[in-house]
C-alpha cells in the first residue's frame, strides 16, 4: 500500500507506480475525497451530478484529515492512514477479545488469525504446479488484503469500537458509552454499507434474544438508536440502493469453478449448469453442495477451525456474531450486484473477520490444555501464514507495479490543478488498448479509473465508468455524446456540446483529438508535452 501514489523507479522518470487494486478503487477514493475537501457533493467523475448509491464516510473523513493536516490526500490515502488503520485493528481485536474471552492467548490468535489469515489458494496452486500464488482463487481476498480496501479497514475499527462498547456497558451503564456505542454501529453503513446491514443484522438478532430470554433490553435499545442514526446519514445519498442488489442465486459458485482465474475445475462447472438447467435433484445438491462446501473450506483455510467451538447460547457476545457470519455467508450465495457482479463478495470479508476471532479463542483454548501445544501451533502458523507471504512477493512487492501515471501526465495533471475551477473532458476509455496494453500500463488504459479527476482536482465529465455502472449513472448516454462531438463535423453542434456541458478544459494524450480543429471549436492550447494537450475552451 505505501508503496502506490510514489515514485516508482530512480528519477521518477516512470511516473507514480500503483500496486494492486489502487490502480483503480485508490485512484477513485482519491478523487471523491479532493472532490469533498473542497466542500463539493458533486460527483467528481460525472460533472454536474450529485453523489449518489455510495457510502462517502470514509471519503469525508479523509477529506476532513487533509483540511486539518495540510497532507496531500494521496499521502494520506497511501502512506499514513493505513499503518494507523492496521495499528488500529489489531489493538481492538486484541481488546475486544481479551474483554469477551478473559483469555490473553485467545486474544493474541484472534488478532494473528485477523491479521495473517489466509485461503487454501496457495495449497491448490503447490498441487498444481502453479507457484504458491490463489490469494483469491475461492474469490475472497484475504487479511494481506485489508489495507488495499481502507473503507473496509475503518468499518473493522468502528465495529471492533462498538463491540468493546458494548461489552463496557453489559458491565456498567453509562450514557457517555452508550451514545459513543450507537455512533459506533450507526455511522458503520456510511463507512462500509456491507458491514452496517451485518452489524445492524446481528444487533437485532442478539438484541430480541437478550430481551425475550434474558429480559434485558440494553442491545435492542443499542439496535433502534443505531438504526435510526444509520437511516439518517444513509438515505439522503442512497435513495435508490435497493435497487442494486440482484437475485442470481450461486453466481460465485458457478463463477468459481468456471473462470480460469480463479478455482477452475471445468467438468464440475459443466456438471453444474447441466444439473441446472435440467433438474436432477439429488445430483444437482450434490454438485451445488461440494462446490459450496469448497468455497468455504478454501477461503476460510484455517479459519475453518472455528467450526469446533460450540455455540453457547447464554452468550450475548455469540448471539451477535454467528448470525452476521451466516448473513455474510448467505448474501453472496444469492445475490449479486447491478453492474459488478463480484462487489456482494464484500459482505464475506466480515464473515472471514468474525471466523478470524473465532479461531483464535479455539487455538487459544487447545494450546492452553494439549500436551501438543507447540505442535499445533507450528503447524497452523504453517498452513496460515503462505497467502501473505507469496501475495505480498507476487503481487504488492513486485519490482514494477501494474498501472503507471506517467510523469508526463503527472506534469499535465499538476498543471491542470493549479488553473481555475472547470469541468475536463477527456478521451473515452479504448477497452482494446487496455486488452493490449504492457505492463506496466499506464492508468489511462489500465482501467477505466478516475485519473484525471483525482490529480487534477477537478471536475470530468465522464471518467471511471465501472463506478458509474455500479452507482447507476446513465453514463452511456454520455459516452455516445462524447463520441458524436469527436465525429461530428458540424462546428455549430460541437461547440454547443461543450457549452452546454460546461466544458472548460479539454485533456488529450498523444493522437487524441476530434475531426474538428481547436481553433474552429475556439480552444487555446495552454499546456503541451510529448504525450499531453491542454486545451482551454474560450
Amino acid at each position: 500500500m505505501a508503496r502506490s501514489g510514489l515514485c516508482w523507479n530512480d528519477g521518477c522518470t516512470g511516473g507514480l507506480g500503483f500496486w494492486g487494486a489502487n490502480g483503480h478503487d485508490g485512484i477513485w477514493h482519491i478523487a471523491l475525497s479532493e472532490s469533498l475537501s473542497k466542500g463539493s457533493f458533486l460527483m467528481p467523475i460525472f460533472s454536474g451530478q450529485g453523489i449518489e448509491n455510495y457510502h462517502i464516510g470514509f471519503d469525508l473523513l479523509l477529506a476532513l484529515f487533509h483540511k486539518i493536516s495540510f497532507i496531500p490526500i494521496p499521502n494520506l490515502y497511501f502512506q499514513v492512514i493505513p499503518p494507523v488503520l492496521a495499528f488500529l485493528v489489531g489493538l481492538l481485536t486484541y481488546k475486544f477479545v481479551l474483554l469477551w474471552t478473559r483469555s490473553e492467548k485467545a486474544s493474541l490468535w484472534s488478532t494473528f488469525f485477523v491479521y495473517f489469515g489466509g485461503s487454501f489458494g496457495w495449497l491448490v496452486s503447490l498441487i498444481r504446479g502453479q507457484g504458491w500464488g490463489g490469494e483469491s482463487m475461492f474469490w475472497s481476498m484475504q487479511s494481506v488484503s485489508t489495507l488495499i480496501n481502507p473503507p473496509f479497514a475503518l468499518s473493522l475499527v468502528f465495529l471492533l469500537a462498538g463491540l468493546v462498547l458494548l461489552l463496557k456497558l453489559d458491565e456498567k451503564f453509562s450514557r457517555w458509552i452508550f451514545l459513543l456505542c450507537v455512533l459506533s454501529f450507526g455511522i458503520l453503513i456510511e463507512i462500509k454499507v456491507y458491514a452496517g446491514i451485518l452489524a445492524l443484522g446481528g444487533l437485532m438478532v442478539a438484541g430480541v434474544y437478550s430481551l425475550i430470554i434474558e429480559r434485558k433490553s440494553l442491545i435492542i435499545k443499542v439496535f433502534f438508536t443505531a438504526l435510526i442514526i444509520s437511516f439518517a446519514i444513509y438515505i439522503p445519498f442512497n435513495k435508490l440502493s435497493g435497487s442494486l442488489i440482484a437475485w442470481q442465486p450461486f453466481w460465485f459458485l458457478e463463477s468459481m469453478v468456471g473462470a480460469s482465474d480463479r478455482f477452475y475445475a471445468p467438468k464440475l462447472a459443466e456438471a453444474m449448469l447441466a444439473y441446472k438447467s435440467q433438474p436432477v435433484i439429488g445430483k444437482f445438491v450434490l454438485a451445488y453442495g461440494l462446490t459450496f462446501v469448497l468455497f468455504i473450506v478454501g477461503n476460510m483455510g484455517t479459519r475453518i477451525l472455528f467450526l469446533l467451538r460450540k455455540i453457547r447460547l447464554n452468550d450475548k457476545v455469540e448471539i451477535l456474531i454467528y448470525p452476521i457470519i451466516a448473513a455474510g455467508i448467505i448474501i453472496p450465495t444469492l445475490f449479486v450486484q447491478e453492474g459488478t457482479p463480484w462487489n456482494t463478495i464484500q459482505f464475506f470479508y466480515y464473515s472471514l473477520f468474525f471466523t478470524s476471532i473465532l479461531s483464535g479463542v479455539v487455538i487459544g483454548k487447545w494450546t492452553k490444555s494439549s500436551r501438543l501445544s507447540a505442535f499445533i501451533k507450528t503447524l497452523v502458523i504453517l498452513l496460515t501464514i503462505p497467502t501473505t507471504i507469496f501475495t505480498l512477493k507476487d503481487v504488492y512487492l513486485t519490482e514494477k507495479p501494474p498501472a503507471v501515471l506517467p510523469a508526463t501526465e503527472t506534469e499535465a495533471l499538476n498543471f491542470i490543478s493549479r488553473q481555475p475551477d472547470g469541468v475536463v473532458l477527456t478521451y473515452p476509455f479504448d477497452e482494446v488498448k487496455s486488452k493490449n496494453a504492457v505492463s506496466p500500463s499506464p492508468l489511462s488504459e489500465y482501467v477505466t479509473t478516475a485519473y484525471v479527476s483525482a490529480f487534477s482536482g477537478k471536475q470530468v465529465f465522464l471518467e471511471d465508468e465501472m463506478n458509474l455502472d455500479i452507482m447507476q449513472y446513465p453514463w452511456r448516454e454520455r459516452r455516445s455524446l462524447v463520441g458524436n462531438f469527436l465525429n461530428t463535423l458540424d462546428i455549430d453542434s460541437a461547440k454547443t456540446f461543450l457549452e452546454e456541458n460546461n466544458i472548460k478544459y479539454v485533456y488529450w494524450l498523444k493522437d487524441q483529438h476530434a475531426r474538428i480543429g481547436d481553433k474552429e471549436l475556439n480552444m487555446t492550447l495552454i499546456f503541451s508535452n510529448s504525450d499531453v494537450t491542454v486545451f482551454k475552451v474560450n
